[in-house]
């Protein structure tokens, strides 16, 4: 070739669906704005294993991981990329590949009035969706929990923070701490939006869709993201969990 390509290798839950889909509209909205014919062309992976097999033509194993790189990753929530994390030793990225996704944990908390009625059934849903429960207690949340666990802009609405400590303090809560593989995308997936009435016009089947009343009285709270389930089950669990085979939860000391 006489002109330079670049080479990424990139990492993200469903990485081949997004980036094709990125790369299709990118693509076509070049195609619109070209005069010149000069087009981007691209070439990706489309499976882990011709990842694995093109990754090792352009990268050596010191250039995915380093020691800082490591410790980077693991404080941004990634720490299941990290292997023997007592020892200081770094998981090979192309091992990840190969071996594929590793066992997590996640936080569901069924509200006051939704998991009384119908804990059954929503224990029932979880089997089918192949979670275990490593964890599960009910509980009185306290204010600063509640706090703890809404977002940044549920926070900045005085009056719906008002209505959220309201009603999430009116009665006992269920906890409950899953483990499966992709367990925190997983149940978001479940749950779907927080307004019941997109999830209701997004699939009726949504668990918010048919358990939620409103924003606040949902039904349920889970947890957005890895990094947000392991603050989660520090708060939910102080007392920390019996389960051995959620390695994430030790290299994280929960």
């Amino acid at each position: 070739m006489s002109n330079p390509v670049l080479v990424c290798a990139l990492r993200r839950i469903n990485a081949f669906e997004v980036l094709a889909d990125a790369l299709k509209r990118l693509t076509r909205g070049r195609e619109e704005l070209s005069k010149s014919g000069s087009l981007l062309q691209t070439v990706m992976a489309l499976t882990p294993e011709v990842t694995f097999r093109q990754a090792i033509l352009f990268f050596t194993e010191t250039d995915f991981v380093t020691e800082h790189a490591c410790h980077l990753l693991k404080s941004v929530c990634f720490s299941y990329l990290v292997g023997e994390s007592q020892r200081g030793h770094a998981e090979s990225l192309f091992t990840y590949l190969q071996t594929g996704a590793q066992t997590l944990c996640t936080v569901l908390l069924i509200k006051p009035g939704a998991w009384s009625h119908s804990l059954a059934r929503i224990l029932r849903k979880l089997d089918l969706e192949k979670f275990t429960v490593v964890g599960m207690k009910h509980v009185n949340l306290e204010p600063e929990v509640v706090l703890g666990l809404l977002s940044s802009e549920g926070k900045q609405d005085p009056a719906v923070l008002e209505a959220h400590f309201t009603y999430l303090t009116s009665g006992t809560a269920l906890v409950l701490c899953l483990q499966r593989p992709n367990a925190v995308k997983k149940l978001i997936d479940l749950l779907g939006p927080e307004d019941p009435k997109q999830a209701q016009a997004l699939d009726p089947l949504l668990w918010r869709a048919q358990y939620g009343i409103s924003t606040v009285q949902n039904g349920f709270y889970g947890s957005k993201s890895y990094q947000i389930a392991v603050r989660d089950m520090k708060l939910l669990f102080p007392e920390g969990l019996c389960c051995a085979e959620c390695q994430t939860l030790e290299e994280e000391e929960v």
